[in-house]
């Protein structure tokens, strides 16, 4: 009898009365997202390059990486990987080492003079960018490669923005930077440094551009209301890690006092004690607060850097400082004891956040400023049509790997803009959780561990604090990818199926199902180690 919620074999099927006749439910082969894909503020495809990796086409590799991201030398050391807090193999032993994979591909890369893929064609629109930072050269990578002209005009002397005066040399090697710099610049962009814009509608008009994109870094320290003697040397964090640029290093003295709690902090004091110096962090709450990075703490302290922790500074004083202790309330704020003592310091250096220098939009209409930053729409566009901005400008998380989001991301939108149309982001599927996945079927594989250097050259060299992975940890790493989500082809399905209705389409096509044969049993969804079919309920 035809049963209204079911899906009724052909009686004449050789299979037909082995397990059962008709199915309520059947199942689908489907991708799903990797939950470090989903995480990257990049927008890489990092399950994708990861499988050329992992079958040692490193190459390969690369390319599908530079795709969404030409900087992966420089993001293998300076990105903070939230992929990997999101990786779901971090719930059976310990996360994919993404990063590290990252940073090997990027210098492989460097060392055998891979170039990134030019443009097939060319526009005819001209795009400015403003800011060579890591916004502004990612959206000048993509705007290039999908054909535009670019001109980038940098105010500082030299390439890479904030990843070149607020990142130190012992975190990014400046080789590393200027090679993946230059790569982009060797795909026809033009770029002016030294050549700071003051106006952007007018320098809009002059150069003739169709559209520019904002990408000014955030240069400018945020001071403090601390009262200070005449003698008091007071430096902010920025002026002194752009200073570390140049021939004359600044003079700090013996001892000195950090102000702030943020990764610029962490930066500022490992720089001085690579100076000589013996620095101490003041920071007005507890280390669980600290908005800098945990491995950042971890590794300075390891670095013998002091933090004094609930404690304010109150006034600066020719060599000496009056620190204010604090006390967490009932909600965990700070708030202040009263209790005051006074430390020896040479120099202090406040790293209490930066701003970014808008006085090119003064006069723009329609552009909108709030607490500082640009506002913009979903698109990046500003309030003014063909003025788009990203990176530090604008409301977001100031990093590295954001702002390379933001660029590629701007890039998408004002080449549809400049077609008249409007770029519109292709549907994500659902994620791939670690409740989808089998994970009897992987083996135990202990991640590995980047090298780091030793304790006293750390204190005393700028060379670079962590070591790369060599060729064969590499690919070890690459191959503990759990393919969340997506098909790897392990044969799975088509040995578990009972009934041979699973179909091998040949290497590389995946599989299908042939549902004549198909009873619906689910063992192939039960089998499937990465979670790549779901049953769905057959339509009445």
């Amino acid at each position: 009898m035809d049963k209204p919620f079911a899906i009724t074999l052909d009686p004449g099927s050789s299979l037909a009365n082995r397990t059962g006749s008709w199915r309520t439910s059947r199942p689908v082969y489907l991708d799903r997202l990797p939950p470090c894909n989903k995480q990257c503020p990049a927008g890489e495809d990092i399950q994708g390059w990861l499988f050329h990796a992992e079958s040692g086409d490193y190459e390969s590799a690369w390319r599908h990486l530079t795709k969404d991201n030409p900087f992966p030398a420089i993001m293998g050391r300076v990105c903070y990987h939230t992929c990997e807090g999101a990786c779901n193999r971090g719930q059976l032993d310990a996360p994919v080492g993404i990063n590290s994979v990252e940073r090997f591909l990027g210098d492989e890369a460097l060392k055998r003079g891979w170039k990134l893929t030019p443009p097939t064609s060319e526009s005819g629109k001209h795009v400015l960018i403003v800011g060579a930072g890591p916004s502004g050269m990612s959206a000048a990578y993509h705007l290039r490669r999908l054909g535009h002209r670019v001109t980038v005009q940098e105010a500082g002397p030299l390439l890479g923005g904030m990843m070149r005066f607020g990142i130190p040399k012992y975190r990014l090697p400046r080789e590393v930077l200027e090679a993946e710099m230059q790569r982009v610049v060797d795909l026809g962009v033009t770029v002016k440094l030294g050549s700071k814009v003051e106006n952007i509608l007018a320098t809009m008009q002059d150069g003739g551009f169709d559209a520019a994109f904002l990408a000014v870094g955030a240069h400018i320290g945020k001071r403090a209301m601390i009262p200070a003697g005449d003698a008091a040397k007071i430096i902010d964090a920025i002026s002194l890690l752009r200073s570390m640029e140049g021939e004359e290093k600044p003079l700090l003295g013996r001892r000195v006092v950090v102000y702030g709690g943020g990764n610029t902090a962490i930066d500022v004091a490992r720089t001085a004690k690579r100076m000589g110096a013996e620095p101490l962090i003041v920071y007005r709450r507890t280390r669980e607060k600290m908005p800098a990075h945990d491995f950042e703490v971890e590794e300075a302290l390891q670095e013998g850097i002091m933090v004094k922790w609930l404690s304010t500074i109150k006034q600066a004083h020719e060599s000496s400082l009056t620190i204010e202790k604090m006390a967490l309330d009932s909600k965990g704020f700070p708030q202040p004891t009263g209790e005051y003592e006074t430390i020896e310091a040479d120099s202090l250096v406040l790293a209490l956040g930066q701003d970014v220098d808008l006085g090119l939009l003064e006069g723009v209409p329609g552009l909108e400023v709030s607490d500082g930053v640009v506002q913009v729409n979903a698109n990046m566009m500003t309030g003014h049509a063909g003025i788009f901005a990203g990176g530090d400008m604008v409301p977001a998380e100031r990093n590295v790997t954001v702002a390379i989001g933001h660029g590629k991301k701007a890039a998408r939108n004002i080449d549809a803009w400049l077609r008249g149309e409007e770029y519109v982001a292709p549907p994500k599927h659902e994620v791939a959780s670690f409740e989808n996945l089998n994970t009897w079927y992987y083996a135990d594989a202990p991640k590995t561990v980047r090298p780091m250097l030793d304790i006293i050259r750390r204190q005393s060299t700028f060379e670079e604090v962590q070591g790369g992975l060599d060729e064969n940890n590499a690919l070890f790493e690459a191959r503990r990818c759990l393919s969340c989500g997506n098909c790897f082809e392990c044969d799975n399905c088509y040995g578990v199926c009972p009934d041979n209705a699973v179909i091998k389409l040949g290497p590389g096509k995946r599989f299908e199902f042939n549902y004549d044969y198909c009873k619906g049993c689910g063992m192939c969804v039960a089998e499937c180690p990465c979670g790549a079919i779901k049953m769905e309920a057959e339509e009445i």
